[in-house]
């Protein structure tokens, strides 16, 4: 059963504003994938640790990626193998300590007449030393028959083999909120709609923030020893607090998501776009497909939520007609989009491809700042980045990194859901659940209670209507965007936003977060504003539109 410590509500939310103006040892500014496993490894150390994000959890690129946990094999062609053997060691570990929540997938890689010979070799070496970094060791050659086989439609002209090698696949939104609950479970104080609005320095040393209520307007101070800049793309606006130059480039990645019927595979398959030989992605993803992703420079105002444009559009689809030529794909079979805004450091390429991803870490007027890396690697930026915080910390030990990643469910747990699920009950269902929710899983059977439908899944989606419920009781929830796009995915994976389901989730909404006819009316709105701007195809005619108006929260 879910205690009331682990139920992110109002009530404690407002318990934690209350409480925030005493001194922590750490502050990290920023709730997405590298401040949430700073905040977990910290914790479990002992440390008073504050987590603050502006805006929901995951909300920036950590919500946005490609859901890939991989080595990166195309960062053996940037010569970059540090990164590579850091993310394949990282990755066979999420694999070994988070079934359900990291799953294997199987990426093949297609072979034409006229693929430049040069290209051809190079795969063939990068797949020999990925499979001898891995612990998978499940390259493998495929025919063209077998390729066929795999993916029925394939385009079969000139094509001449196949490679198959294994790597993994998440829901990233789902991994941070794992990652900051078990770190609360640990300890550690996190807060959503919470933004570091300005810097305290003391001795010309920054030594806390002011923070402010997004749904309020309140403003608080904290005060830390140790302050952590862990807000990816947008530390540059936190740097310029200080009078500091940018260092970040931001490169935008679009996806688009088409229904599985529509656009079947169980597999990854890397596609060449004719156009400039860009290997894309086609792939299984929550009961859907994607299709991504794009690499651009972002030049848009980074406070605005970013989103897919008609080129991007043009250029994915082009990639899909390309690789399937008779499925008669095209922009009416596009369910929704997404874009996401990687934080990679500025080095000066001419090709955004070709930028190291490799995470920073430096310190300035005593503001430590992390940046870059990967969803994959997130757990060991986070134990670098304590390693250099020894210096103003130095009760943190030496930290190693074989140690587990995520706390494991009990085997009761994994028998109590078993057993509620009953009918409904399936291996990959069970283990999915418990991947996600871990401990919280208890909790999450409680709500399950006088439900029959609970453990029914929401057509055309692998989510369960208690999925829903559960979250807007316990996971601070305070939009009906942060429910739809980040605690569940159905907003993605469901046409027009799940709009025909909008009036049960209102009857979850009402039950659980106690919003009224005016509130949810609001939410409604916002959320359908959001969800046409920035994950529905691009309307021409909306161009410089503003960012749709958050909800008032305050009354």
């Amino acid at each position: 059963m879910a205690t009331s410590e682990h139920r992110w509500d109002e009530r404690r939310r407002a318990a934690i504003w209350a409480d925030l103006e005493r001194r922590w040892d750490l502050l990290v500014i920023g709730g997405g994938i590298t401040g949430a496993g700073i905040a977990r490894e910290a914790a479990g150390l002992g440390l008073k640790v504050l987590v603050v994000e502006a805006r929901d959890f995951a909300w920036g690129t950590s919500s946005r990626s490609s859901k890939m946990v991989h080595g990166g094999i195309r960062y053996l062609a940037n010569l970059q193998f540090g990164t590579t053997i850091t993310s394949v060691r990282e990755r066979d570990r999420l694999l070994r300590d988070g079934g359900g929540l990291i799953d294997t997938l199987d990426f093949i890689f297609p072979i034409y007449e006229g693929d430049p010979r040069g290209e051809v070799a190079k795969l063939r070496v990068g797949l020999w030393i990925y499979d001898k970094l891995s612990q998978t060791h499940a390259v493998r050659r495929l025919s063209p028959a077998a390729m066929t086989t795999r993916f029925p439609g394939l385009c079969t002209a000139g094509l001449r083999a196949g490679f198959s090698y294994t790597d993994a696949e998440t829901d990233d939104a789902r991994l941070v909120l794992r990652v900051l609950r078990e770190a609360a479970r640990a300890g550690a104080t996190v807060l959503n709609y919470a933004e570091a609005t300005a810097l305290l320095r003391e001795g010309g040393r920054v030594t806390g923030a002011t923070i402010r209520d997004a749904c309020t307007g309140a403003e608080v101070t904290a005060r830390a020893r140790v302050v952590v800049n862990a807000a990816g793309v947008w530390v540059d606006k936190l740097r310029a607090d200080l009078g500091l130059p940018p260092k970040m480039r931001p490169l935008r990645g679009s996806h688009l998501v088409f229904a599985r019927d529509r656009l079947p595979v169980d597999a990854a398959l890397l596609a060449a776009n004719h156009d400039d030989a860009r290997v894309l992605y086609i792939y299984p993803w929550e009961g859907a497909t994607l299709v991504g992703t794009t690499d651009l420079d972002h030049r848009d105002d980074l406070d605005l939520e970013p989103r897919i444009t008609d080129a991007e559009v043009d250029y994915l689809l082009a990639t899909v007609r390309g690789v399937f030529p008779d499925a008669g794909i095209d922009r009416g079979d596009v369910v929704s989009t997404y874009a996401g805004v990687r934080p990679v450091v500025d080095h000066g390429s001419a090709d955004p491809s070709k930028e190291p991803r490799d995470h920073a870490i430096w310190r300035e007027q005593g503001l430590w700042t992390v940046t870059g890396g990967k969803l994959t690697t997130f757990r060991q930026i986070a134990l670098d980045t304590l390693d250099k915080l020894r210096r103003e910390l130095p009760e943190i030990p030496r930290l190693r990194g074989d140690t587990p990643i995520f706390a494991p469910p009990s085997v009761e747990l994994g028998g109590r859901l078993a057993a509620a699920l009953g009918a409904e009950a399936t291996p990959r269902r069970s283990l999915r659940l418990l991947g996600r929710y871990a401990a919280d899983t208890a909790g999450l059977l409680d709500a399950a209670a006088g439900d029959p439908e609970a453990f029914a899944t929401i057509p055309g989606t692998d989510t369960l209507w208690v999925e829903l419920r559960w979250a807007a009781r316990a996971e601070g929830v305070v939009h009906l965007s942060d429910l739809l796009l980040r605690r569940t995915r159905v907003g993605h994976l469901l046409r027009d936003g799940g709009a025909a389901i909008l009036p049960r989730v209102r009857s979850i909404c009402a039950a659980e977060l106690a919003w009224d006819d005016a509130r949810w009316a609001a939410e409604e709105a916002a959320y359908r504003a959001l969800w046409r701007r920035c994950y529905a195809l691009p309307d021409t005619s909306a161009a410089g539109e503003a960012e749709p108006p958050t909800v008032d929260t305050s009354a």
